[in-house]
Protein backbone atom coordinates (compact mmCIF):
# COMPACT_ATOMS: atom_id res chain seq x y z
CA UNK A 1 0.00 0.00 0.00
CA UNK A 2 2.51 2.57 0.97
CA UNK A 3 4.28 1.91 -2.54
CA UNK A 4 1.09 2.64 -4.54
CA UNK A 5 1.02 5.40 -2.49
CA UNK A 6 4.77 6.80 -3.16
CA UNK A 7 4.06 5.99 -6.81
CA UNK A 8 0.63 7.96 -6.90
CA UNK A 9 2.53 10.90 -4.99
CA UNK A 10 5.54 10.54 -7.60
CA UNK A 11 2.86 10.45 -10.70
CA UNK A 12 1.06 13.77 -9.08
CA UNK A 13 4.32 15.67 -9.56
CA UNK A 14 5.42 14.37 -13.16
CA UNK A 15 1.51 15.36 -13.98
CA UNK A 16 2.48 18.56 -12.04
CA UNK A 17 5.47 19.48 -13.85
CA UNK A 18 3.68 18.49 -17.02
CA UNK A 19 1.85 21.12 -16.65
CA UNK A 20 4.48 23.32 -16.67
CA UNK A 21 5.98 22.60 -19.05
CA UNK A 22 2.42 22.85 -21.33
CA UNK A 23 2.67 26.69 -19.69
CA UNK A 24 6.16 27.26 -20.23
CA UNK A 25 5.72 26.05 -23.93
CA UNK A 26 2.46 28.11 -24.76
CA UNK A 27 4.17 30.95 -23.14
CA UNK A 28 7.37 31.03 -25.36
CA UNK A 29 6.83 28.68 -28.08
CA UNK A 30 10.41 26.88 -27.78
CA UNK A 31 9.87 23.87 -29.46
CA UNK A 32 12.82 23.04 -27.14
CA UNK A 33 10.21 22.39 -24.41
CA UNK A 34 9.93 19.30 -25.96
CA UNK A 35 13.09 17.40 -24.79
CA UNK A 36 12.00 18.05 -21.39
CA UNK A 37 8.12 17.25 -22.02
CA UNK A 38 9.73 13.96 -23.66
CA UNK A 39 11.21 13.09 -20.50
CA UNK A 40 8.27 13.66 -17.99
CA UNK A 41 5.98 12.13 -20.39
CA UNK A 42 8.22 8.94 -20.02
CA UNK A 43 8.58 8.90 -16.78
CA UNK A 44 5.03 9.26 -16.17
CA UNK A 45 4.45 5.98 -18.37
CA UNK A 46 6.62 3.91 -16.49
CA UNK A 47 5.02 4.75 -13.33
CA UNK A 48 1.31 3.89 -14.67
CA UNK A 49 1.38 1.87 -17.46
CA UNK A 50 0.47 -1.51 -16.39
CA UNK A 51 -0.10 -0.61 -12.67
CA UNK A 52 -3.32 -2.27 -10.92
CA UNK A 53 -3.81 0.11 -8.30
CA UNK A 54 -7.31 1.73 -8.52
CA UNK A 55 -6.37 5.42 -9.05
CA UNK A 56 -4.37 4.41 -11.84
CA UNK A 57 -6.77 2.22 -13.77
CA UNK A 58 -9.22 4.47 -13.24
CA UNK A 59 -6.92 7.59 -15.17
CA UNK A 60 -5.92 5.14 -17.68
CA UNK A 61 -7.63 6.78 -20.73
CA UNK A 62 -6.67 9.97 -19.70
CA UNK A 63 -3.24 8.75 -19.85
CA UNK A 64 -3.28 7.12 -22.87
CA UNK A 65 -4.34 10.46 -24.97
CA UNK A 66 -1.36 12.13 -23.17
CA UNK A 67 1.30 9.24 -24.41
CA UNK A 68 -0.39 8.93 -27.80
CA UNK A 69 -0.99 12.60 -28.63
CA UNK A 70 3.13 13.17 -27.52
CA UNK A 71 3.88 10.16 -29.49
CA UNK A 72 2.25 12.26 -32.55
CA UNK A 73 3.73 15.37 -31.39
CA UNK A 74 7.13 13.75 -31.91
CA UNK A 75 6.35 11.81 -35.34
CA UNK A 76 5.39 15.17 -36.84
CA UNK A 77 8.67 17.28 -35.44
CA UNK A 78 10.63 14.38 -37.02
CA UNK A 79 9.16 14.94 -40.26
CA UNK A 80 10.11 18.56 -40.19
CA UNK A 81 12.85 19.92 -42.32
CA UNK A 82 15.51 21.35 -40.59
CA UNK A 83 13.66 21.76 -37.28
CA UNK A 84 11.73 24.21 -39.32
CA UNK A 85 7.85 24.12 -38.40
CA UNK A 86 5.56 24.88 -41.40
CA UNK A 87 2.10 26.35 -40.67
CA UNK A 88 0.80 22.25 -40.98
CA UNK A 89 2.81 20.56 -38.80
CA UNK A 90 2.13 23.37 -36.35
CA UNK A 91 -1.83 22.87 -36.59
CA UNK A 92 -1.14 19.42 -35.64
CA UNK A 93 0.94 19.74 -32.79
CA UNK A 94 -1.34 22.62 -31.59
CA UNK A 95 -4.12 20.24 -31.45
CA UNK A 96 -1.64 17.35 -29.85
CA UNK A 97 -1.07 19.86 -27.39
CA UNK A 98 -4.56 20.69 -26.59
CA UNK A 99 -5.55 16.95 -26.36
CA UNK A 100 -2.59 16.66 -23.70
CA UNK A 101 -3.64 19.84 -21.86
CA UNK A 102 -7.09 18.54 -21.72
CA UNK A 103 -6.29 14.83 -20.38
CA UNK A 104 -3.99 16.47 -17.57
CA UNK A 105 -6.68 18.55 -16.76
CA UNK A 106 -9.18 15.33 -16.67
CA UNK A 107 -6.89 13.62 -14.36
CA UNK A 108 -5.71 16.69 -12.51
CA UNK A 109 -9.55 17.07 -11.67
CA UNK A 110 -10.32 13.56 -10.86
CA UNK A 111 -7.84 13.38 -7.88
CA UNK A 112 -9.06 16.68 -6.76
CA UNK A 113 -6.01 18.82 -7.32
CA UNK A 114 -7.88 21.56 -9.43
Amino acid sequence: MEENNEQLAAFVELLAQLSKELQTLYHSGDVQAFTDMNATVKAMYRIQHGNEDDAFKTIDPDCDVIYRNFDMIVAVLRTTENGEVDKGAQTAVNRFLRNITEAAGNIITLFGLA
